[in-house]
């Protein structure tokens, strides 16, 4: 009978050994994030469609896995999509005339600065640029990148330092820069 209770406690002291064992960091750190009282509110959404439209007319649509709304304790919400977002461009006749896509963005609704960072991919009939991070201003009506690659449809390939681009990338600018381009074999004829 004693060696019967003996064993039955080294069993009962390993099973609780084992339930301690995985409580692990990754536990903690999400305990962390629910007990963190600088955000008053979080609300999730999966599967999103969002419609931009100016002056009654759907200007973008994007896609995003998932939307963040959050809503901090100190005011100045914002709106983060952790798994990425797809933002097609829609022209008059509601085709698409170009689109952004990244692993992850970030709306600030008080600022009206939307940041996409992570494989940020700009594409048009004109150009398609490359970065890590691309900032939208909507009160400047601007796009800004601290630095990119722009490639041409006729093969030029530039990099491109301080890059900025207006809202329907129409018109773009860098700083400093270098690259490649092609000239036709009938220049300068």
């Amino acid at each position: 009978m004693k060696g019967r209770g003996l064993t039955y406690l080294c069993f009962v002291l390993c099973l609780l050994q084992l339930s301690l064992s995985s409580c692990g960091d990754d536990d903690l750190k999400t305990a962390a994030k629910l007990s963190d009282k600088s955000i008053l509110n979080r609300d999730r959404t999966k599967n999103v469609d969002i419609i931009y439209s100016d002056s009654a007319k759907v200007k973008a649509q994007g896609f995003a896995p998932i939307l963040d709304k959050v809503m901090p304790a100190n005011g100045g919400g914002y709106q983060e999509m952790p798994k990425g977002i797809k933002i097609n461009f829609i022209d008059e006749f509601t085709k698409i005339k170009g689109s952004i896509t990244s692993d992850y963005a970030i709306m600030r609704d008080t600022e009206k600065i939307a940041t996409f960072k992570k494989n940020v991919v700009v594409v048009n009939e004109t150009l398609t640029f490359n970065t890590e991070e691309l900032v939208w201003d909507q009160n400047k009506r601007m796009f800004f990148s601290p630095k990119g690659v722009v490639t041409k449809p006729d093969g030029t390939v530039l990099n491109a330092v301080d890059f900025s681009a207006t809202e329907d990338f129409s018109v773009i600018n860098w700083v400093n820069g270098s690259g490649e381009t092609y000239v036709p074999n009938n220049f300068g004829q």
